[in-house]
Formats: C-alpha cells, structure tokens, sequence
C-alpha cells in the first residue's frame, strides 16, 4: 500500500514515514502544498495524510483541487486545529476523515486502515439529483438558476436524502442522522419532509422527494 504524508513539520512526518514503514506501508513526503498536490496527481496512492496548515497551498485546497479533478484518493486530514467547524471544512471539501494534532499514532494507523478498506468512492463536493443542487461547504440549494432558502434543519435533511440518492431511508434513520435522537416524535420527521417539498417540489412542478408507504423516503436521482 502506498501512502502520501503531507506536512511541514519534517520531524513529524518523517516519524509517520518510520512509524507506517513499519507498519508494511511504501511512504512518500512532502512538505508543503504545491508539491504535495503534484505528488498526489502524478503517484497512485493508495491513501493521502494531509496536514491543513501548509505553506504554498493550504491542505483544505490541495484536497479541494484533487476532488475537482475526480481524484477520489482516500485523505486523511491533520491539523492543530480543533474547533469542529475546521473538522466541517474539511469533511465538506471531500476529505474522508480528520485528525486533530497531537495525536494517537495508534488511532491514525487505525483510521488509515479503515479508509483503505474502503477503498475509492466518488464523493462530489456539489450533490445533484436532476437540476437540484446541494452544496454542503456554501450551504446553498439551487432548482436550476433558482436559489432556494433552507433552514438548517431542512438542509440536513435534503443533504441526507442526497447521499442516498434512490434509495428508501427509514423515519428511524433520518431520526439518528439529521435529528441525532431516536427520542424524538417521529411525526416530525413527515412536517419536515412537508416543509421540504413545499420549498423544493412544489414551485418547480417536481415530486422528487417521494413517499414510500411502510418504509420511508425516497429521493428520485432524476430530480423529479
């Protein structure tokens, strides 16, 4: 397995080269961003670790450059960096997970490992079905050139049906992921989804988000 570290501290990241040698792993440096972009461009690596805070190009760009070329290298990000709305930031511009410095080294292998099971998924920076448009690092929705306001629960919720595109989500499972609660009543879940076609469907002559009786939710891949 091939890795690329990416981080301007040389200490540290030639004692992650050390650490993931030792672990089985072929590893490769650099120390700041333009190189580090160059190398995930042109090597095939199997994953990237890849610090934020980088001089010449910062890590939340080299990752948003490497998403808009459709290179879907599993990226592990690392930062000194702590406040959640960085680790957003970073999950939204297609990063795959986060680790905040200082860090186990223990569970970085681990998280390493996991992504590379995984393997490569797509994960566009923009969701579409059809003409809708969700774009998760601006918050903003569009039905063609048409800019649609959401409250932030109606966006999570549009967000969620979008990364299960056709398929039938359960009251429960939108209950956990856009409610974080299995306590809630899920009648809420049905105002929503009303709340959602009204802004969403209706002006627009659409029935993208359908109901599956007995089962959930479905978002329609062609937009409706």
């Amino acid at each position: 397995m091939r890795v690329l570290v990416v981080d301007d501290e040389p200490r540290l990241a030639a004692a992650l080269r050390r650490g993931l040698q030792a672990e089985g792993f072929a590893v490769d440096l650099a120390h700041d961003g333009v190189s580090g972009l160059q190398l995930a461009r042109q090597g095939d690596y199997d994953a990237v670790v890849l610090d934020i805070m980088l001089p010449r190009l910062s890590g939340y760009n080299v990752c948003k450059a490497l998403r808009a070329e459709d290179n879907w290298v599993p990226i592990l990000m690392l930062s000194a960096k702590d406040g959640e709305y960085d680790m957003a930031d970073g999950l939204d511009l297609g990063a795959d997970d986060y680790l905040t410095k200082p860090f186990s080294y223990v569970v970085l292998v681990a998280r390493l490992r996991a992504l590379l099971r995984r393997g490569r998924h797509r994960r566009p920076v923009s969701l579409r079905a059809g003409d809708l448009t969700l774009d998760p690092a601006k918050r903003r929705v569009f039905r063609g050139e048409t800019a649609i306001e959401l409250t932030p629960r109606e966006f999570a919720l549009l967000e969620f049906l979008l990364r299960h595109l056709d398929e039938v989500v359960s009251k429960s499972e939108l209950l956990e992921h856009v409610w974080d609660s299995f306590d809630t009543d899920a009648n809420v879940v049905e105002v929503y989804v009303g709340y959602l076609r009204r802004k969403i469907d209706v002006p627009f002559g659409r029935n993208s988000v359908q109901t599956v009786r007995g089962a959930g939710y479905r978002l329609a891949g062609d937009g409706g």
